[in-house]
């Protein structure tokens, strides 16, 4: 980026290097912003450094410093409008039909931009701060919640995130989307009856306590040593599995158990190595080669529900390793 001159009036610009530092401690945040609005952690890095370019070009236009925060947010917002526009609504397996059964015929997986895709904790949670503040952020990333806000139309959830989540003021959100509060408040309305209505309730996953940490210790052990039986043991009566991209997921320990036995045995021999992803946590599985090597193959966020697994969603994308900082090949 070319050096710029300085810009009195903003106190803001004092050259391409300041103006990167001032707008670099925005980033973790507004990929959070950002990942909420598209459910997809690519998507919400291209958002966010778009956002950081068009507010580089146009830093001269901020007139008062302290208002940085919210006029980063206001063109957050409009990048993340932009690419909204004509795209189909991501989602999860669970959300395009009724579950399958392990001997199931899997069906060719579809796009990418179909699925809601995971993210790691690092890269949108905040460092610190208030564990009740950290405890909500975590709940308004996982993946439940973000399938969910797919279901609004863009500027309803634009509305509900910054008013629920991010807890703005109806006028600060109505000034951002230059619109009335009363336009704001009844967006929110509408937005809370849609969310309301699909009982994400039952599907609020218990925070990793020391327990819950204990038992994923003994789900990851079960799942190297290829320990079927151990693995199911540990599941819900109604855990759900699903593997992105195929839309095919299962219900159950006993569907679970008959697709590793059966055609997910290629899953045998794996090695894992552990990460947290929206809010929780996950693992990365890496596949053996036949020659001392092991090669990604899935990304799995583990949800916990009280002292059981409740769901397993495998996303089988490798290029999802490096954004989690997974290296590309284990060996022996």
């Amino acid at each position: 980026m070319e050096t710029r001159t300085q810009d009195a009036s903003s106190g803001v610009r004092t050259g391409g290097a300041p103006i990167e530092a001032a707008l670099e401690p925005y980033r973790r945040e507004l990929t959070g912003y950002c990942y909420r609005m598209l459910g997809s952690g690519f998507e919400a890095e291209d958002a966010v450094q778009e956002t950081m370019v068009r507010a580089w070009k146009n830093a001269d236009r901020l007139t008062v410093p302290a208002a940085l925060r919210s006029w980063l947010y206001r063109i957050a917002t409009n990048v993340c409008l932009d690419m909204l526009d004509g795209a189909q609504r991501r989602a999860r397996p669970m959300d395009l039909g009724p579950s399958s059964t392990a001997d199931s015929v899997l069906a060719p997986g579809l796009p990418e931009t179909a699925w809601v895709q995971p993210i790691a904790d690092a890269q949108v949670l905040p460092e610190g701060g208030d564990p009740a503040e950290v405890a909500a952020a975590r709940e308004t990333v996982r993946l439940a919640f973000v399938a969910a806000l797919q279901h609004l139309p863009p500027r309803q959830r634009a509305v509900l995130i910054l008013r629920e989540v991010l807890r703005w003021q109806a006028s600060e959100v109505a000034e951002l989307l230059d619109t009335s509060v009363a336009s704001v408040n009844s967006a929110l309305q509408r937005a809370r009856a849609t969310i309301d209505g699909m009982d994400l309730d039952a599907e609020t996953t218990t925070a990793v306590g020391p327990d819950q940490q204990e038992l994923l210790s003994r789900y990851v052990d079960a799942f190297e040593r290829y320990d079927v039986t151990a693995l199911v043991a540990l599941l819900h009566e109604d855990a759900t599995f699903s593997m992105p991209p195929h839309p095919l997921w299962l219900v159950g320990p006993d569907q679970v158990a008959a697709w590793l036995l059966g055609q997910g045995i290629g899953c045998s021999g794996s090695k894992v190595l552990t990460t947290k992803a929206n809010g929780g946590f996950a693992y990365g599985a890496y596949k053996p080669q036949g020659d001392g090597t092991y090669r990604p193959f899935a990304l799995a966020v583990v949800e916990v529900r009280d002292d059981r697994i409740s769901g397993i969603h495998n996303f089988l994308y490798p290029e999802l390793f490096a954004a989690f900082g997974m290296p590309a090949q284990l060996e022996d």
